[in-house]
This record gives structure tokens, sequence and C-alpha cells, in this order.
């Protein structure tokens, strides 16, 4: 994202190591030992581990991680320093660098993480004992590894953009800022629209955070399920924040510029909440199809480690998607018109302003983007499919009024959802007004029709409400009246 008349940076000299010339060869040798060293010594500890089922324990599972991270550390550098010492070619292009230095700072982040975790588990072990198979669960262990893969993530890129952003020419003009136009929307009827898509994002963001509340709050909804409904609706909340509030700023105050800064981090978190959107509910579908078709190992496939593993997953391949586009859409530069025909910073849109060829970030959306954008719809489908044949295995009116009362209603909002990012993505067309209606869909009714869709609905939601509905109803009427008469128990609370 730099101006034409740039001169951009290419490539970079690495000097490497203080060696004489007359000792490369010594050095090399040295430097190679020690690498395959590294490399085969942790590959036998990942081998062994996996192999022998007395070492399937909390302890063995982090050491297998720290193995893994402990080989990507050395391949990230000691490769390029053995093979410069060689060829004696001390350049690496600045791709090349600055891939570098995220896998970098992404390892050694993990390895500073792993190594706390692994003195905790010592902790736990050696001062708790007897609780130490309950403290150190696999759901924890999973769950530990997961936090420390999106915070080394996290905290990596956080880096890498700061540093793509600073490594420039002194002397280049960059681009400071981009015009939304905002949604079509004729000026007399601002208010209304802007009334309208106010309801929908409070409608979205209250509605998805009582999901939450019902979650976290009652332990009959502490199942695979609701763990990945709360995932989802913590997701939906986050799209629809990086976008909605923004147009609705703009409509009021009629500032439609949007700084460099805030433009990529707005593409960034968009390209990630709706990619955990897309893996999520491909989690969801997988479940339902697990409870339906196979009931009675429901339990035993769904367990807590692996619904931790199915949620971290989500995040990393997201977080990992976004992080490509970003870094791609950076590399290019603009025309003189900084003009976004959209209400926020999409990456299509974007792409139709970039003055060289951008047949690699389209590449990338269709063969990245597209994989991980059928893989996980061909599952829901797959999913879907399956449980239909179950129950039409067993006909039942009133079983197949509910099946499809709520297989339909899913799979409309699915097909609303997967419909329009293909529409938008994966067209060929040139960019207009439906394009930015296939974006509403997708960017605020979709986020505000899950929590109806997926809970409201459900009669165990249902129950949960009413429980806490009352809970507040009696705290009430005990901050209104001092003494309160308990009639189920015949005692009395002061």
């Amino acid at each position: 994202m730099r101006p034409e008349n740039q001169s951009s940076v290419s490539q970079f000299l690495l000097l490497g190591l203080p060696i004489p010339p007359g000792q490369q060869s010594v050095f090399f040798t040295l430097f190679l030992g020690m690498y395959l060293t590294t490399v085969l010594g942790n590959l036998l500890i990942i081998l062994l581990i996996r192999l022998d089922s007395r070492l399937h324990t909390p302890m063995y599972f982090f050491l297998s991680h720290l193995a893994f991270s402990d080989i990507s550390l050395s391949s990230v550098t000691v490769p390029k320093m053995l093979m410069n010492m060689q060829t004696h070619q001390q350049s690496i292009s600045y791709v090349g660098c600055i891939t570098q230095l995220y896998f970098f700072i992404l390892f050694a982040g993990l390895d500073n993480f792993l190594l706390a975790v692994m003195a905790y588990d010592r902790y736990v072990a050696i001062c708790h004992p007897l609780h130490y198979t309950t403290i150190m669960r696999e759901g924890l262990c999973v769950l530990l590894v997961a936090g420390c893969w999106i915070l080394s993530c996290a905290h990596d890129l956080l880096h890498t953009l700061l540093l793509v952003r600073l490594m420039r020419p002194e002397n280049q003009s960059s681009v400071s800022q981009f015009l939304l136009l905002g949604l079509p929307i004729p000026p007399g009827q601002q208010g209304m629209f802007f009334t309208l898509f106010l309801s929908m994002y409070l409608t979205t963001v209250l509605g998805n955070l009582l999901i939450i509340l019902l979650i976290r709050l009652d332990s009959r909804l502490h199942t695979p399920m609701y763990f990945f409904l709360s995932h989802l609706a913590f997701s939906d909340i986050s799209l629809s924040s990086v976008t909605v509030p923004k147009m609705l700023m703009n409509m009021q105050t009629q500032q439609q510029s949007i700084s460099y800064v805030g433009c990529i981090s707005q593409l960034y978190f968009f390209i990630h909440f709706a990619g955990i959107d897309n893996f999520l509910l491909a989690v969801m579908a997988y479940d339902r199809y697990v409870a339906i078709c196979h009931p009675l190992y429901y339990t035993t496939i769904m367990r807590e480690g692996l619904c931790v593993l199915l949620v971290a997953g989500s995040w990393i391949l997201s977080c990992g998607s976004a992080l490509l586009h970003t870094f791609l859409l950076a590399q290019l530069s603009f025309c003189a018109d900084h003009t976004i025909t959209h209400f926020f910073c999409d990456l299509t849109a974007l792409l139709k302003l970039s003055c060289p060829d951008t047949s690699l970030n389209k590449l990338v959306i269709f063969t990245e983007g597209g994989m991980l954008f059928f893989l996980p719809f061909g599952i829901i489908v797959g999913s879907y499919i399956h449980i239909g044949t179950i129950i039409l295995r067993v006909p039942s009116t009133k079983r197949l009024f509910k099946a499809f009362s709520t297989c339909g209603s899913h799979l409309s909002v699915v097909f609303l959802y997967y419909g329009t990012v293909a529409g938008v993505y994966f067209s060929s067309s040139s960019w207009g007004s439906k394009d930015i209606i296939a974006s509403v869909m997708y960017t605020v009714v979709t986020p505000m029709l899950n929590p109806f869709i997926y809970s409201l609905r459900n009669r165990d939601i249902k129950q949960a409400l009413e429980m806490c509905v009352n809970r507040v109803k009696f705290f009430k009427m005990q901050s209104l009246n001092p003494l309160v008469v308990v009639r189920s128990t015949g005692t009395y609370i002061s």
C-alpha cells in the first residue's frame, strides 16, 4: 500500500558471523553438526512420545511441542546462514527477510510460553501431587498449548506489521489515509438508515452477549455444542464491531476518511473474525453430526481436549489467513485515487485501487481462500446430508418437522453467509452496489440472526434464560425486603 512513484526495498544484505575467511569450512561443519543434532534429537523425542503410550502425559505433551518449536526456530535461521557460508551470496529478499523475522519471533515466543507452562506443570506435580490429574486434565493442557500459539502469533503479528510500516525508504511519500464512500444511501434517508443499522448492531451485540452470559452461568449448558456456540457469539460481536461502528460514525459526522493504519487493522481483523465464523460453523455442524449419527460415542469423540483443539485451530488458521492476505496487500502501491467505494476496508475493494499487477493476490484468494472457504462449507453440507439420511430412516412426522425446522433455519443462514461471501470474493464482475449489499448481509445481518437461529429457539437456552430472570427477581425482592421467606425450605434469609 504505497504510492506508485516510490522506490521499494527489494533485498537486504546479511553480513553473517565475523569469521576469518580461512576458518569458514570449520565453522560451517560445526554449525551443520549442531543443526543436525537439534533436528534429529528433537524429532526422536517427538517420535518416542508419539509411539509410547506411557509418555502420553501432560509433561511429555508439552515437551513434544517444545521439541517441534525448537526444530522450527533453528530451521528459520541456520539453513540460510549455512547456505550463505557456502555460496558467499549474502543477499536476502524483502519478502524473505520479513518472513524470516515473522517465524523467528513466532517460535521464539512459543518457546518462551512453553517453558513457563512446563514449569507450572512441574509445580503442580510436585506441590499438589494428589490433585495433579484433576488440575492438569486434557482440556487444560490443550488450552495452554493453544494459548501459547495464539499469544505468540499475536505478539509476532504486532511486531511484523509495525516493522513493515517502517521498512520503507525515508524519502518516500506514504499513503496517510483513504476515503470510505459508505453505503449508496440518498442524503434524505441517512437518519433512517442510521437508526436501522444502529438497531441491528445493538441487537447483534446484546443478543450474542446474552448467549455467552447464559452459557457461562448455567452448568447444564457446559457441553460441546454450547462451548462452540459461545465462541461463535463472541466472533459475531467482534466481526460486527470491526465495521459497523465506523460506518455509523461516518454517517453521523460525514467524515469519510480512515487512516492507513486504521484501514490495515480493520482489514486484518475483518478477515480474522470472518474466518473464525467460517470454521466454527463447520465445527458446529460436525458436532451435530456426531450427536445425531453417533449418539453412543458422542462423549468419547467430542471430549474436552478435542473441543478446545478445534476452537484453537479455528483461531490459528484464521490468524494465519488474515496475516497472509494483509501482508500481500501491504506490498502493493496505489494510484492517485484513494477512494474506497465501500463502507469498510474490504480486500477486493482495495485491490481495485492498486496500480501494479494484483494477480498474486487474486491467486491467493482463489487458492488459499477458496480452500479455507469450500472445505468448511463441504463439511457443513456433508454433515447435514448425513443427519437428514439418519432421520429419514425412521420417519416420524413430529421428528421430521422438528429436524427440518431446525436444520432448515441453520442451512438458510449458512447459505446466506457463504453465498454472499462467494459472490463478493470469487466473482470476476466489476465492483458495484450489489457487492456492497452482499457485504452487508455477511457483516451485519448474519451475525444478528445467529443468536435467534442457534439459541433463542432452543429449549435449553430458554430454560437458562428463565432461571436467570428468576434469579434477578429473587435478588430484587431480597434487596427490597430485608426479610425474605423462602417457602421451599421454611427458612428465613435476612
